[in-house]
């Protein structure tokens, strides 16, 4: 195992008007089981092969919540990471029917705050039809009384979310942030689904 690692941009963010933002730090390794090259982040990577790495195949999350993604530039599918350790694909996708044992990009979550986490779905685009106000974990929305087949734009008022295509946070992940689009998701292509019918039938709140 190579224990070398580079660091990029180890001082902590800081956003006027919310004082120090928390630190984050996340090592990727090229290889399964924490093997093979490796690399310490702080900060968002577009693209790990500008990084010295052919892939990314297990991470461990030392501070912060992070989101990767399939491709490099944070396109394809979305992974919500939080602080513990992958040591390989499915430790993070949360689907064995979508097999991604990659990831080529990454980057930290802002606004991530379990305990201060809200947002409002609707039935349909544009902000339109019948609505509901979240603040908690879902792991089913239709137990949870919404029977409408499909979620068709979101707004996240603070906080962070990631929501599964299947109850029981199972399924492709879509992550919503306040600092995202002005936290409107007025389409779900904004949420980067590639399905013709979208779905989300459990979502939880991102903490740090």
């Amino acid at each position: 195992m190579n224990r070398a690692t580079k660091t990029h941009m180890t001082s902590p963010m800081f956003f006027p008007g919310m004082g120090m933002a928390p630190f984050f730090k996340v090592t990727v390794f090229e290889q399964e089981h924490f093997q093979g090259k490796c690399q310490e982040f702080t900060s968002e990577c577009c693209n790990i092969q500008n990084c010295g790495l052919d892939n990314i195949r297990s991470i461990r999350v030392e501070s912060g919540a992070w989101v990767g993604f399939e491709h490099h530039d944070f396109q394809g599918q979305q992974f919500i990471l939080e602080r513990g350790e992958y040591p390989h694909w499915d430790a993070y996708s949360g689907s064995l029917s979508y097999h991604v044992e990659r990831l080529m990009s990454l980057r930290p979550i802002y606004c991530a705050s379990h305990q201060s986490s809200r947002m409002q779905i609707f039935e349909t685009e544009n902000f339109m039809g019948r609505s509901a106000e979240l603040c908690d974990d879902y792991p089913s929305l239709r137990a949870m009384g919404w029977c409408m087949p499909e979620v068709g734009s979101m707004h996240i008022q603070c906080g962070a979310f990631v929501c599964y295509q299947f109850p029981g946070y199972r399924g492709q992940q879509y992550i919503m942030e306040c600092e995202r689009h002005s936290g409107d998701y007025q389409h779900w292509k904004n949420w980067g689904s590639h399905c013709q019918t979208p779905q989300i039938q459990s979502i939880r709140r991102i903490q740090h």
